[in-house]
């Protein structure tokens, strides 16, 4: 019994935060507008394991698109230290207060991957840095592009970042020994404003078809509402044709040349979106392809999608880290800030580089150009284009 009271305070405290995270949602939700600031902050974070190697070299193009505006004083870039492993260890927290009272200076940030240590791991079980920052500065929307024209994708994942298992994977409790419960939450004001990103998006953008993901017909309460909620929403744009589909199937579907073509724009919970990116992102050659943006209403975060990679560093091989899903997070960072001249300039140079002309090659080792290089390459690329 002493057990089970236990259990049932764990789930009273994770409820009553709960609803106070919903009040703090009602009250937040006018976007910033960049183009009525004087100066927009960039913060760029590098993380650890090769996440320092590929966003110092994504800052450093970004910086070379950006130069006359950085001169100008309309773009600072501001580097922020201490969001490694062994500081937040330190610490014993995800994100280090002093980090954490950096970032928030900042309007955007470019952030490296961040180790996020597992049982069996020679680190205290901290939570992960990248869920932490997505509450704290409530960045609700993971946005992820998947585009391979020869194959007829032209994906975007809308993958909501703040609620499902995801936000409360710390917070689960060991009833007894043989008994261990994790939650999961979905709330009406998280849902709708994924939602509604996701039908705004598609609108702008005539895409003309939004797919509603989820396991609805069997996780019954949560993704239901989920579900409901984004039919409803939905219901908002008639000129965009909605369906839905449960996760098992889509993942399938994914790679039936035939039927992924008819996708477009996805909007689902957090743990189906995690999982099912990854998936896509093979299509235009892995995770080290794709870039990742997390936004919010005051904030936002682009990085890229793959891990910090420890096992590169341990080898001495971190030099030769491909940075190209930095790179493309940083496409998505200057479209986000209103910079589309240069996010196209950039996204057209990382095509050549990395599709078309491939006169240099990233192969994670010394068979391949190392990462500097392959900035080199990407700039080069970008001045050819601007003449």
């Amino acid at each position: 019994m002493q057990n089970i009271d236990h259990a049932l305070k764990q789930f009273e405290k994770v409820m009553r935060a709960q609803l106070e995270r919903i009040e703090r949602m009602k009250q937040n939700n006018q976007p910033i507008d960049y183009q009525k600031l004087d100066k927009i902050i960039v913060g760029v974070c590098g993380g650890d394991g090769i996440g320092p190697i590929i966003t110092k070299e994504s800052a450093r193009v970004l910086e070379f698109l950006l130069k006359e505006q950085v001169q100008a004083g309309k773009i600072e870039i501001r580097y922020i230290d201490g969001l490694t492993i062994e500081r937040r260890v330190e610490c014993n927290k995800a994100i280090p207060d002093d980090v954490l009272a950096e970032l928030k200076q900042c309007h955007v940030i470019l952030k490296g991957p961040t180790t996020t240590p597992r049982k069996g791991d020679p680190w205290p079980n901290v939570e992960s840095a990248n869920v932490a920052m997505r509450k704290e500065l409530d960045l609700f929307a993971n946005v992820r592009p998947v585009k391979v024209p020869e194959q007829g994708i032209d994906w975007t994942f809308f993958r909501e970042n703040t609620e499902g298992a995801y936000t409360l994977g710390s917070d689960g409790c060991n009833v007894t020994d043989d008994l261990a419960v994790d939650f999961t939450v979905t709330t009406t004001q998280g849902t709708e404003r994924i939602a509604r990103m996701a039908y705004d998006y598609a609108r702008a953008n005539h895409k003309g078809k939004v797919s509603i993901i989820t396991k609805a017909n069997v996780v019954k309460t949560t993704d239901g509402k989920f579900l409901e909620l984004c039919q409803k929403i939905g219901k908002e744009y008639p000129d965009i044709v909605t369906d839905d589909w449960y996760i098992d199937i889509t993942t399938a579907k994914l790679v039936d040349e035939k039927r992924r073509r008819d996708f477009k724009v996805f909007v689902l919970p957090n743990l189906y979106g995690d999982i099912i990116t990854d998936e896509a992102a093979e299509f235009q050659g892995g995770v080290g392809t794709a870039g990742s943006a997390n936004l919010g209403t005051r904030y936002a975060m682009f990085e890229a999608i793959h891990g910090s990679a420890p096992r590169m560093v341990t080898e001495g091989r971190e030099q030769y880290a491909d940075p190209c899903s930095m790179l493309r997070a940083t496409v998505m960072l200057l479209s986000h800030i209103g910079y589309q001249a240069q996010a196209d300039l950039l996204e057209r140079a990382l095509d050549i580089c990395m599709y078309e002309e491939k006169k240099l090659s990233i192969t994670g080792r010394d068979t391949g150009c190392t990462c500097s290089a392959f900035g080199d390459y990407v700039m080069q690329t970008v001045e050819k284009l601007s003449k």
